[in-house]
């Protein structure tokens, strides 16, 4: 009995720790797990930008058709929305709306920002 308990404590002592080849094979688990992760988190954050410019493009329609009705007519520039009122600021979010989109003077629809 002695001495199968120590041949299995000389064991233990002899086979402590990890191999190398055990140690690496973690590492390239953990980066691919990383990987998968960053690549999902960065999804999620296009679509949040895409979400606020299509509300500020809602705003802002909203406030041309506020607009036309007080004015009979479509404003030509966002900066006429925000004088006479019908915003409280050009928006300035992620479209970018106030600089790079066009009110139609005709139909007033709103051509978003190459960023939408």
């Amino acid at each position: 009995m002695q001495n199968t308990l120590a041949r299995l404590r000389a064991a233990r002592r002899d086979n402590s720790g990890f191999t190398l080849i055990e140690l690496l094979i973690v590492i390239i688990i953990l980066g691919v797990l990383a990987a998968v992760v960053v690549f999902s988190v960065r999804g999620i954050t296009d679509n949040g930008e895409e979400a606020a410019c299509q509300t500020e493009i809602r705003t802002v329609e909203t406030a041309v058709e506020a607009f036309y009705a007080e004015n009979n007519g479509y404003p030509a520039t966002v900066g006429d929305l925000v004088a006479g009122g019908f915003l409280r600021t050009a928006p300035t979010g992620p479209s970018n709306i106030a600089g790079a989109s066009t009110i139609n003077a005709t139909t007033g629809a709103i051509t978003p920002a190459p960023a939408c």
